[in-house]
Formats: structure tokens, C-alpha cells, sequence
């Protein structure tokens, strides 16, 4: 069951990099950290580039085989499936908040609320996949279901791993995120002020 942990793993780095835009814009908020607008570009980036077109599609793969063993979960796989297909609008929500901010950094509210319907989105999001899909995945996919779907993943990983240049290397773009944020969250500069 590599495509779980695959997932899993997916769902963690995904939680972090929106945990760390609450973060700094709570401390941005309070005048205790200066914006790094490129920084949220790039975060803003990473949800549009990994999130929503490299993992999204592993999901629909996964509760498509689902859905082909059982009617358990229908409608939770049906909500799931509109949700990743409103992706380019709610992406491109976040997008245009993100260049408003970049053109205005006073006008942080504006970026604040639209990221927060974001991850509250986000959040909701993940735990209908983590308790109700993924549980119902584990009971009813057979152990050749699962050989399938792990080659399917490691296929899918391979080819858009970015280590050939045709794809974006999603794994150095989250270190560099990491290597950008401010502690305590990463190892950029200490940006807040004094």
C-alpha cells in the first residue's frame, strides 16, 4: 500500500505549507513580520503546481478503483470529484489575491481572507478523504488492486518527478520553501522586525 503512505505523505507537506501562510500572515497581521511576497508566490505556486494537478490526479486514480469495487462512499467520492474539478477556479481565486497583495502589501486583509476561505477549504477537504475514502479504500481494495496501484503511482511519480527537466521537481521546490520561511516554521532570515 505505497500509494497510501504516498498519499499520506502528500497530505503532510500540503498541511505544512499552509500552516506556514497562516503563520506569517497571523505574525504579518500583528506587525511582527515583514511580507515576503515572493515567498508567497512561490507557496501560492507550490498549492496550484503539486496540489491541485500532481496530487489530485493519484487521488481520483485511487477512489476510481473504489468506485469500481463498491457503492460505499458514493457520495463522498462524487463531492470529492466536483471539488478537484472546481480546482482551476478556486486556485485561480488564491492566484489573483496573491498578485493584488504583491501590487498592494497594505492590503494584507484581502489576501488574509482569501487564503483562509482557501485553507479552510483545504482543511475540510482532507479529512473527508482521510475518514471517510481512504478508510473504505483500505477495506475494499484486494491485495492485486493494490500492486496495480502502487506501479500506477510510481509510474505517475516517475514521470512527473522533474528529475529529467520536463517536470517541476516538487520535492527541491519544498525544501526551498522550507529553506525561505521563517523560523520557526523554516531556515530562512529571521525577517520580523525590531
Amino acid at each position: 500500500m505505497q500509494a497510501l503512505q504516498i498519499i499520506s505523505d502528500e497530505h503532510q507537506s500540503l498541511a505544512a505549507v499552509l500552516h506556514a501562510i497562516r503563520f506569517m500572515l497571523k505574525k504579518i497581521e500583528a506587525g511582527q513580520l515583514k511580507p515576503d511576497l515572493e515567498l508567497f508566490q512561490a507557496m501560492v505556486h507550490y498549492l496550484d503546481a503539486f496540489a491541485e494537478k500532481r496530487h489530485h490526479p493519484k487521488e481520483d486514480m485511487l477512489f476510481a478503483r473504489l468506485g469500481q469495487r463498491t457503492n460505499e462512499g458514493a457520495e463522498a467520492i462524487a463531492r470529492l470529484g466536483e471539488q478537484h474539478a472546481a480546482a482551476p477556479q478556486r486556485i485561480a481565486a488564491l492566484e489573483r489575491a496573491v498578485t493584488d497583495f504583491v501590487a498592494a502589501p497594505s492590503r494584507t486583509a484581502d489576501f488574509v481572507a482569501a487564503f483562509q476561505a482557501y485553507a479552510e477549504f483545504y482543511r475540510a477537504h482532507m479529512i473527508l478523504e482521510e475518514t471517510v475514502v481512504l478508510p473504505l479504500v483500505r477495506l475494499h481494495l484486494t491485495h492485486e488492486e493494490w500492486i496495480e496501484v502502487d506501479r500506477d503511482f510510481r509510474i505517475e511519480m516517475a514521470i512527473n518527478s522533474g528529475k529529467d527537466g520536463k517536470a517541476e521537481d516538487f520535492s527541491a521546490l519544498f525544501s526551498r520553501l522550507v529553506e525561505s520561511a521563517p523560523p520557526p516554521l523554516g531556515f530562512g532570515a529571521h525577517p520580523y522586525n525590531t
